[in-house]
């Protein structure tokens, strides 16, 4: 890894908002709905599935979570009106757990209502480890009443095991992917290895148990060990898809898996907030610096 570049990246959250836009600009699809649109409709025409997102959490009162609540009803009838392949993903605090969990369950259950009128599907997103048992119990409620609704699960903590123990069946939906929050070591594995073998097999453990995995890693390693296993064992193409962040380059290994008839999910995020979330994606991938320093000088 160029140490320049991590140099770079480590410093961008001293720069103005106005500087960083165009490190932001390859991992956040716009701020607003309509353009998020047109990135996901450019999405689906390559062949590419979509879960969006509107950025941000951790609002603070009930007006905030409501407007975020309305934000994503007018997306998911935008995402019906262009007819797009597009689920939505939520994070609980955006909705507003810290207000309170009536609160976040009735949006919730506002969206899903919605999202069932529109053909829809939503995801319930993973905070860190202090959020988890709150996401789960949403998840079970909102389980009884509609189909169309996903969890998470970070394969990186020590929990996550019984958790889709607790949860899986043929009417699970899990986005299973390695977590990025940092956690203590008595509540998270910290070795690489050790979150890899965990990550494969909790794919394993719902395949088996009839859930549906969505399979979201860059992992070559995973992405290939988990492929090796689907194939032996004949899983239908249809029990499982691949999940990658918008923006995030993978060398051409997303095209490949389309070409096998895999569905791949593109994680596409957008919004207002997208300064904190562009600066998380350049620490963990600094080699975009490279590519947007390119992208600015070069001659048409």
């Amino acid at each position: 890894m160029n140490p320049l570049n991590s140099l770079i990246a480590a410093s961008l959250p001293l720069f103005p908002r106005l500087f960083i836009k165009p490190f932001a600009k390859p991992y956040v699809a716009g701020e607003t709905i309509d353009e998020a649109i047109q990135h996901i409709k450019a999405l689906n025409e390559k062949g590419f599935a979509v879960t969006t997102d509107i950025l941000g959490e951790h609002v603070k009162t009930l007006d905030e979570a409501e407007n975020v609540t309305h934000s994503y009803i007018d997306l998911l009838q935008a995402i019906k009106e262009q007819d797009l392949d597009c689920h939505i993903s939520i994070k609980p605090t955006h909705l507003g757990l810290d207000v309170g969990y009536d609160v976040v369950r009735d949006n919730l259950f506002h969206l899903l209502e919605t999202a069932k009128t529109t053909g829809s599907f939503v995801r319930i997103d993973m905070e860190n480890s202090p959020y988890t048992d709150a996401s789960i119990k949403l998840y079970l409620e909102a389980k009884l009443q509609f189909e169309n609704v996903g969890q998470v699960i970070q394969a990186c903590l020590r929990r996550s095991w019984d958790d889709i123990s607790r949860l899986n069946g043929g009417n699970l939906n899990v986005r299973m992917c390695k977590g990025i929050y940092r956690e203590s070591e008595t509540i998270a594995y910290h070795d690489s290895k050790t979150i890899q073998t965990q990550f494969v097999d909790l794919v394993k453990q719902v395949i088996n148990g009839g859930g549906y995995p969505a399979i979201a890693t860059h992992d070559i390693f995973i992405i290939d060990e988990i492929e090796e296993w689907l194939v032996e064992n004949k899983i239908s193409n249809d029990r499982f898809e691949f999940q990658v962040l918008y923006g995030v380059p993978m060398d051409g290994k997303l095209e490949v898996l389309l070409e096998k008839g895999y569905t791949v999910r593109k994680y596409v995020p957008f919004g207002k907030d997208w300064f904190d979330y562009s600066i998380r994606r350049l620490k963990e991938n600094p080699k975009i610096i490279t590519y947007v320093f390119k992208n600015m000088f070069k001659k048409d």
